[in-house]
């Protein structure tokens, strides 16, 4: 295993939803179990992920939730430089760290955003551009050369993003996919608790259901998914779509289902924390999203047996091959593109024919292999690190 290593994990908000938050937790547990020291620098959390976790919390001074992210990236760096650390790993907007690990470009976010998810009003009274600003700073020193020893990112869509806006070395970078549980997310359960949902929510078992689960309804793409609709329900009308998730426009979204004349086909459930049970429940995951870095969804239906429809915009579309395991619409996709996807994939006996492939996929990405993957590269640079003799200080990497 190698010698035993005091590793800080920093990340500035400590929980359990979210998914930089849940990559947080697994590694933090899978380097706790391997017999490391894991503090969890934060500026609040919940309960520890393992028994042997601890937490560093950093006391803020900060006007502003603007400011707010900026104060904690200069408290991390006050932090590290005066403790005793074999090695950092930062999950997220800071620049005092050895390993970086990325889940999206920020400034790809921020055009994303303002291209799809702010109104014409928002886009010209420039709603949340000083907070942009902030963190789009704190990106840049996290990039900039000798600020880092690796970065691990979780789509090869992520990779290019960073190499094409930051002068950042192909040989720095590493790809590891986010993991799933395939025990938990397992075909098994539509025979029980999948059942039972569809009969709670009166569907009929000759029905095919749709899933659509996240939040933040808009960049899912749940629009373009409601407008699809229409035209597949008239060419299959036994079709249900169930909705997971959190949205503070939720009620827009059902208005608009009615105006579509898909009232009664369409189901919001609000946030689950059965996720499990959704799957279960569906035939068919759509995550037509517009900016996703690597979806813990996509490998969630996969293990669950059920086919991903989802688009060039999401990391996770790395692994859907299509026709084996869904379908991939191009980044510009239009409603009516979306329509011919869902109908490729009604029948029922395509459906039943693909489990065993869309299993063996998602098998290939465990959570056990993904923690493998990521300790390796921490330990490694841990390692390269006491070799030289110390862990540079912030302020020595530049």
């Amino acid at each position: 295993m190698g010698p035993r290593r005091n590793i800080a994990l920093v990340y500035a908000t400590h929980n359990y939803v979210g998914g930089a938050e849940r990559f947080l937790n697994q590694l933090a547990t899978h380097l706790a179990e391997l017999g490391h020291a894991v503090t969890i620098v934060c500026r609040r959390h919940e309960s520890a992920p393992h028994p042997a976790v601890r937490f560093e919390r950093l006391a803020l001074r900060f006007l502003g939730n603007a400011w707010r992210t900026w104060a904690f990236a200069r408290a991390v760096e006050k932090h590290v430089a005066s403790s005793r650390y074999d090695i950092v790993v930062g999950l997220g907007r800071t620049w005092s760290q050895d390993v970086v690990r990325c889940g999206g470009c920020h400034r790809t976010y921020l055009e994303m955003e303002r291209r799809h998810l702010m109104s014409r009003w928002e886009r010209l009274r420039g709603k949340g551009a000083l907070k942009g600003w902030v963190a789009l700073q704190i990106e840049r020193r996290a990039f900039a050369p000798g600020c880092y020893r690796r970065i691990l990112v979780n789509s090869q869509m992520i990779e290019r993003d960073i190499m094409r806006r930051y002068p950042v070395r192909d040989e720095d970078l590493a790809v590891v996919y986010n993991g799933v549980d395939p025990e938990r997310f397992h075909p098994r359960l539509r025979a029980q608790a999948g059942a039972e949902l569809r009969r709670v929510l009166g569907i009929g078992s000759e029905e095919m259901v749709l899933l659509m689960l996240g939040s933040g309804y808009a960049r899912k793409g749940l629009r373009p998914l409601l407008e699809s609709l229409p035209e597949v329900v008239r060419q299959w009308p036994a079709l249900r779509l169930l909705v997971a998730g959190r949205d503070k426009r939720r009620s827009d979204y059902e208005a608009l289902a009615h105006r579509l004349g898909l009232g009664d086909r369409v189901h919001f459930l609000g946030w689950s924390d059965d996720a499990e049970v959704c799957f279960a429940a569906a035939d068919l995951f759509v995550l037509p999203t517009v900016y996703d870095s690597f979806a813990y969804t996509v490998l969630e239906a996969l293990a669950s047996g059920i086919p991903v429809v989802t688009t060039a915009n999401a990391g996770a579309a790395e692994l859907i091959e299509p026709g084996v395991h869904g379908e991939v619409l191009p980044a510009d996709f239009r409603p009516a593109d979306l329509a011919r996807a869902l109908l490729a994939w009604v029948d029922p006996a395509k459906r039943k024919d693909s489990v065993e492939a869309l299993r063996a996929k998602a098998c290939e990405h465990t959570i056990e292999r993904c923690m493998q993957q990521a300790s390796r590269i921490i330990l490694e640079v841990a390692a390269q690190l006491e070799r030289e003799g110390r862990r540079a200080s912030p302020a020595e990497r530049g």
